[in-house]
């Protein structure tokens, strides 16, 4: 859990007077350091290459940041692949791995040369009644089913609807080398929110193991393999962030105790981590609007489950605190909650606290990914926006708040006059 807030009480009060909250802060500073530590820390690969889930926080300034740090991005719609070209993030930087996808996303992913991870031993006809031919480079997504056990997110790998099984992947290679594909890449993905950093190297195991056989049976020669993304981050104060080295060195004694000697070495490692790389480092602002003594201690706030949905959700756990009074004593014990009409509209529940009244801001923290991404509209709540703190201390808007013109923008009210 990360409580190092970069800005004092003063300023963010100041900034809270020019963009009224609620608003996303995030710290571009912090995420291109920590950027740099977790490529540093897989630099001991011939190659690597983290593609950044674009899902966890689809922002193009945020793209265009990592891309300057050598990321790419994975993505799992036609606007994502269209924000990473637009964030300059192109050709084999770009990981499209969608499931049941339509046949118009496939096209726009080869047309622009990005890397395709099907995920279906079935998606192969698709693909190729899709294009006119497959391409000379492709992907699949492995599901080890009861193989790997999975974690409380993501579920039991046999239960997900996601990738193919074991026999399947040894067929789908099998033919696309013999439909004439000359490239190919492995990818799974099993956890997310994971903190275990043992279930990586074990799930890197895994993945060398199945490109051996691979290799082995097929012919087929894996010049990467995606791990997919699963790294945690502890939100909670009492957990311990994954230590990335650790993880690294893990993940190297495998590759060399089981890549190198089967000769698929240089071997390219790759990431599609989200919550890692930003999640630490984005702040929902919110301002204590209303206080409500009923059978608990309520503070309302003018942010909604509408703007991070994880905790109403997941029930997942995300550090609040009271800007200006941090060193407070938290003597007091409150929910705290948004204005949506549902019951689980609720930031904090039963959580100790420092004493609150009107007009206090709260920072919740750990926001930056899979936070605004994954907002919605129910009750015609709008949307908020999005703020980036620069290394110069300077803070951009990267993205205006919703207005009511833009939640109408999609009917008709011209058509009601002649409607009956």
């Amino acid at each position: 859990m990360s409580c190092d807030f970069p800005l004092s009480a003063s300023q963010l009060s100041e900034l809270a007077e020019k963009f009224p909250t609620p608003f996303y802060l995030y710290d571009e500073k912090a995420i291109r350091e920590n950027m740099r530590a977790f490529t540093k820390a897989f630099s001991i690969f011939p190659d690597f290459c983290e593609y950044f889930a674009v899902k966890a926080l689809p922002n193009p300034y945020i793209l265009k940041i990592l891309a300057s740090e050598g990321c790419g991005g994975d993505c799992s719609s036609l606007p994502e692949l269209v924000l990473c070209e637009k964030s300059g993030i192109k050709g084999e930087k770009v990981m499209f791995t969608s499931n049941e996808t339509p046949a118009a996303e496939y096209e726009f992913a080869y047309k622009n040369g990005n890397i395709i991870n099907l995920d279906d031993i079935t998606h192969i006809d698709f693909l190729e009644k899709t294009l006119g031919t497959l391409p000379e480079l492709i992907c699949f997504r492995y599901n080890p089913g009861p193989l790997k056990e999975g974690n409380a997110l993501i579920g039991k790998p046999e239960e997900a609807k996601y990738g193919l099984t074991h026999d399947q992947i040894i067929e789908a290679y099998a033919e696309c080398k013999k439909r004439g594909v000359k490239r190919f890449g492995l990818h799974t993905m099993v956890a997310s929110n994971e903190l275990n950093p043992e279930y990586f190297v074990d799930t890197a195991k895994l993945i060398f193991n199945l490109a051996v056989e691979l290799k082995q049976k097929d012919g087929v020669r894996i010049e990467f393999v995606d791990l997919g993304g699963g790294i945690g981050i502890p939100y909670k104060p009492e957990q311990k962030k994954v230590d990335y080295d650790y993880v690294a060195k893990g993940i190297r004694k495998a590759y060399d105790e089981i890549i190198v000697p089967a000769g698929l070495d240089p071997l390219k490692i790759c990431w599609e981590c989200g919550r890692p790389i930003t999640g630490p480092y984005g702040y929902l602002v919110t301002k204590a609007i209303h206080e409500k003594h009923i059978y608990r201690e309520y503070i309302g706030v003018d942010a909604s489950m509408a703007d991070l949905m994880r905790p109403g959700m997941y029930g997942a756990y995300h550090e609040v605190t009271v800007s200006g009074k941090e060193n407070a004593p938290k003597d007091h014990v409150y929910d705290v909650v948004g204005s949506l009409c549902e019951n689980c509209d609720k930031f904090a529940v039963q959580r100790q606290l420092p004493e609150i009244k009107p007009g206090d801001l709260l920072i919740i923290h750990d926001a930056g990914a899979h936070g605004r991404a994954m907002g919605f509209n129910y009750n015609a709540k709008l949307r908020c926006g999005e703020l980036l703190l620069r290394p110069d201390g300077s803070v951009k808007e990267i993205r205006r708040r919703e207005t009511m013109e833009d939640y109408f923008a999609t009917l008709d009210f011209a058509g009601l006059d002649s409607f009956n």
